[in-house]
């Protein structure tokens, strides 16, 4: 009787040592960690995640992997859930945004844009009417010395009645000037103050000599 009961309590004080780690769970364990890195938060939604999950479906419950196993499992399966979420509710904003109305805006708040209006053609007057070439009131003297295609001389200086004497300049007689100036072949440019005065006819100009000591002549006089 005391044999047998010392036997009973041998027994009763050893416990039962755990099953060996779960080859379906190293698989299964190994195979998640590998698409998850391809994939990230995709890995869920993968076709091969079911065989993932069969294999750890299949790890014992005395098993030392079952805990790590059955953690993993609802992972997967609440990473499944928000990702399909996720992409019904992209679905729906797409929908949303294919079928919005276009706006019409007649029946809206917003004005309507404005028509583009033609311009009206620029009337440019007669087709030969084109810029004067030459000096004109105002140019600079300092352009007739070497602008103009040295087309410009100076000529003798004329008495402006209430201004005094005033240089003149006037088209040179070569060819090519009176051909390139054609509207300054009979006039007398007036100078006064650094700048052309005046374009004066020059059946208008009264020419005369001036000499050294301020003394003027008309030249028609002979110097008399």
């Amino acid at each position: 009787m005391g044999l047998g009961l010392a036997a009973f309590l041998f027994a009763a004080g050893c416990s039962r040592s755990p099953a060996p780690p779960s080859p379906e769970f190293e698989q299964a364990s190994r195979r998640w960690t590998a698409l998850y890195a391809q994939k990230l938060d995709d890995a869920y939604l993968d076709p091969s995640i079911g065989e993932i999950e069969a294999k750890l479906q299949r790890v014992p419950a005395d098993s030392v992997d079952s805990l790590a196993s059955q953690s993993l499992l609802q992972r997967i399966q609440e990473g499944r859930t928000r990702m399909q979420a996720a992409q019904e509710d992209q679905r729906r904003a797409v929908a949303s945004a294919a079928t919005q109305p276009t706006m019409d805006p007649s029946s809206t708040d917003f004005p309507r844009q404005a028509e583009p209006v033609e311009a009206e053609p620029v009337d440019a007057g007669p087709a030969d009417a084109g810029v004067i070439a030459g000096p004109q009131t105002g140019t600079p003297a300092s352009e007739l010395v070497a602008g103009f295609e040295g087309c410009f001389t100076r000529g003798t200086a004329v008495n402006v009645e209430g201004r005094g004497m005033r240089d003149t300049w006037q088209l040179s007689d070569r060819a090519s000037c009176q051909l390139g100036y054609p509207s300054h072949r009979d006039s007398v440019l007036l100078v006064e103050d650094g700048r052309v005065l005046a374009l004066l006819p020059r059946s208008a100009v009264r020419t005369v000599r001036r000499y050294e000591d301020g003394g003027t002549v008309p030249a028609n006089d002979g110097g008399r």
